[in-house]
């Protein structure tokens, strides 16, 4: 085959994993009904062995369409456990303790993120290898725990230096939820996938190398 008319693998994967985001994108705009239902499956989540068990977890903050998770923050503050939520700093993560959700302003993009003058303090600062468990976002994932994100890699890079003894659950609308996610040998799947639906035992980081 001539260098000409060769197809590039990387690519194709590319294209497929950007017709899935843009699929996955429709369904939860059209996903009635969001908060309800992002309170089922909060309530899955709570209800997990794995969340009960746990110190310290991770919580994300819901953007645009996603299932929602801030209305399920004041009760996770106030079960004794330390919450702990991400921001972005130059395309990084960092990680934000938590206490009280008047320590949470609008910011960039109108997501809500930790105030300004709290992020420098010390014991605000939490190390990603102190989470007990961590709540993952997702564009789209598939029953195995495979997931795509935006594409950017915040939380890939996130979740890189997690311990593997760290649950990783991600939370999807059941509408997000695709046959498979392509995967190349450095993505990361999700131990568990809850949806409204049902608890969903991905492959998890153990199985995946």
């Amino acid at each position: 085959m001539s260098a000409g008319t060769a197809r590039d693998p990387s690519s194709d994967l590319h294209q497929l994993k950007q017709s899935i985001r843009e699929l996955a994108h429709q369904r939860r705009r059209a996903q009635p009904d969001k908060d309800p239902v992002s309170q089922q499956i909060l309530a899955r989540v709570q209800s997990l062995p794995e969340y009960i068990a746990a110190n310290t977890v991770m919580y994300y903050i819901d953007v645009r369409d996603e299932v929602r998770t801030r209305h399920g923050l004041a009760d996770a503050l106030a079960s004794g456990k330390r919450i702990v939520i991400p921001y972005c700093v130059d395309g990084e993560l960092e990680l934000f303790h938590l206490e009280a959700m008047d320590e949470l302003e609008v910011g960039m993009y109108r997501i809500l993120e930790p105030r300004a003058e709290l992020r420098s303090v010390p014991h605000k600062k939490i190390p990603v290898e102190q989470l007990d468990l961590i709540l993952v976002p997702g564009v789209a994932f598939d029953r195995m725990g495979g997931r795509t994100g935006h594409g950017k890699g915040y939380y890939d890079k996130l979740l890189e230096h997690a311990s593997e003894r760290t649950p990783l659950i991600g939370l999807a609308f059941e509408c997000q939820l695709f046959p498979e996610i392509p995967t190349q040998a450095h993505d990361i799947f999700m131990d568990k996938v809850v949806s409204e639906a049902a608890v969903y035992l991905g492959r998890g980081r153990r199985a995946a190398g």
